[in-house]
């Protein structure tokens, strides 16, 4: 999924938490669903940064001077590219209030609640 697409607020807002637990019907069991999917999104983009970066930095060994404070600019513009998305938090509810993000529970197992 592209997150730089999703359009999710940069700031915090005040929601009404009657939306939040409509799929689970527990808010509590929403905010851990939503922690674990800015988890995943904050790791995702993190990942595509370092690579990004790791792109210009094997280039920088190589040739020196000039060349060097160009490469130097672009890794300014990508870092200030990430830094304008929003946050991993805001785009996970985004994605929950949209009915885009999945999730499953486990299985509880019966056998296992019945020996203790």
């Amino acid at each position: 999924m592209d997150y730089k697409k999703i359009k999710a607020s940069h700031e915090a807002i005040t929601r009404d938490l009657s939306q939040f637990d409509k799929e689970t019907g527990n808010i509590y069991e929403t905010v851990v669903i939503l922690g674990k999917r800015a988890n995943q999104i904050s790791s995702a983009l993190r990942q595509e940064l370092v690579n990004k970066i790791s792109e210009f930095s094997a280039q920088t060994v190589s040739g020196e001077g000039i060349d060097e404070i160009y490469e130097n600019r672009e890794q300014i513009e990508i870092a200030r590219y990430y830094e304008q998305l929003s946050k991993p938090s805001l785009i996970a509810t985004q994605e929950l209030l949209d009915g885009t993000l999945c999730f499953k529970r486990p299985e509880k197992e019966d056998s296992l609640e019945q020996t203790l």
